[in-house]
């Protein structure tokens, strides 16, 4: 479906990703990790296209990305990026509805259409929102707009979502409704996803495959049990961790280990 191979991107001299690859599927949901500066951004722009490697290349349907017009890539890939302020006074269910303009089903003239106000209100309710959908985006606090951020990419019913830090500014409540959102996509509608997180655990919750990265390099790439040993995050954040089981799910349940140093 979306395929990365080979990566490195530049910014000037210093390298910020090293010959990454990686192989997104239908279904599935790959979430990176790695320390800040680690290229987990960058890598994650580069798979929509808003950055051009200074080699190698992103295959979408086994096709170069640049050989798709942006429209097409918005049909197939959409973004949620860390949360930001919105400017324009447009209200929630309006701020939705952007995501259905790169839509087939959006009318000849771009007016919104029956089935795309439908899909609108579908995913505010699940995206627990519909009682703000007539209040203005700027009016929201962080995490409200953060969750109207995923609500606007669940609407344009992409096969491919890019999650830059989605449960930044969220409770605990509202992180799980936001991934569990994402891991039902990919179950129900073959969905694939990248979501790059800080959260270790709420990866090895949801998460099919785990890449580590560091310096721009990745680490390791494989299932949560197979990369989240206490030797790769050691050597990846430099910090001692305890991996165990989840007494509930059995995935692995991280918790760093603070030595004090006399």
């Amino acid at each position: 479906m979306l395929q990365a191979e080979n990566i490195t991107i530049k910014y000037g001299s210093r390298l910020a990703v090293s010959d990454v690859s990686l192989n997104v599927r239908p279904g599935e949901i790959i979430a990176i990790l790695g320390p800040n500066g680690a290229g987990k951004s960058t890598l994650l722009r580069a798979l929509n296209g808003g950055l051009k490697p200074s080699s190698g290349q992103v295959l979408l349907e086994g096709h170069s990305l640049n050989q798709y017009p942006r429209r097409v890539i918005s049909r197939h890939i959409a973004v949620v990026a860390q949360e930001g302020d919105v400017r324009f006074p447009v209200t929630v269910l309006e701020f939705v509805l952007g995501g259905r303009y790169a839509s087939a089903s959006t009318g000849a003239w771009g007016w919104e259409t029956d089935r795309d106000i439908k899909v609108a209100h579908d995913v505010l309710r699940e995206t627990e929102l519909s009682e703000l959908s007539g209040r203005l985006m700027n009016e929201l606090s962080g995490g409200e707009r953060q969750r109207a951020v995923l609500a606007r990419a669940l609407a344009t019913e992409a096969t491919v979502l890019l999650l830059d830090e989605p449960t930044a500014n969220l409770d605990l409540a509202h992180q799980a409704v936001i991934l569990g959102l994402v891991r039902q996509r990919s179950d129900l509608n073959e969905v694939a996803a990248v979501v790059v997180t800080h959260d270790i655990n709420l990866a090895a919750q949801f998460s099919n495959h785990v890449l580590l990265m560091k310096n721009g390099h990745a680490v390791a790439f494989g299932h949560p049990a197979e990369v989240l040993t206490p030797k790769l995050l050691r050597e990846v954040f430099d910090v001692r961790i305890l991996v165990d089981a989840h007494p509930i799910t059995g995935v692995p349940r991280i918790t760093p280990v603070h030595e004090v140093r006399r």
